[in-house]
């Protein structure tokens, strides 16, 4: 089941970003899905700051198409947003990096759906207002709905604002 949160500001994104990264336990690959300026980039680099990554050395990797980062979990972050078709990501050989004990974004993923394992999160920003954002997740398998279910715990904790 869906889980969408109203956020009024950054901070409140930035903090729903470090509540997923603590409720993954293992290896996650997580689909980033919004128009531009929607906060996908924003949100990757809380999400690493939740791993342990200084989230000011990460990048949109728009150019270079994927990035990795080393924290007490190892991000790959990947950017769809430049190439054409999914064959182009398949290229990229995404299949290692999600097999792989990591942590794994994409943003643009809607453009390479094909191409991402069927257990996985997407994760769908909306902007409200210039401030504000709706986020919604979604989980895709077995261990994705856990990870959702520990998000969703956070939440009913409070430390989330409610919907």
């Amino acid at each position: 089941m869906p889980i969408t949160v109203h956020l009024q500001d950054e901070a409140a994104t930035q903090e729903l970003a470090r509540a997923l990264a603590a409720a993954i336990a293992g290896p996650q690959v997580i689909g980033l899905i919004g128009t531009l300026g929607a906060g996908k980039t924003r949100f990757v680099q809380a999400l690493a700051q939740g791993l342990g990554i200084d989230p000011q050395t990460v990048q949109s990797p728009t150019f270079a198409l994927i990035h990795e980062y080393q924290g007490r979990r190892r991000l790959c972050h990947f950017d769809a947003y430049r190439l054409r078709d999914e064959d182009e990501f398949e290229a990229l050989g995404p299949e290692e990096y999600f097999e792989a004990d990591a942590v794994c974004v994409v943003e643009w993923s809607d453009r390479v759906a094909r191409c991402l394992p069927d257990d996985r999160i997407e994760v769908s920003l909306e902007i409200t207002s210039p401030t504000s954002r709706r986020i919604t997740f979604e989980a895709f398998g077995p261990r994705s709905t856990e990870v959702l279910a520990r998000l969703g715990t956070a939440k009913n904790l409070g430390r989330i604002p409610p919907d």
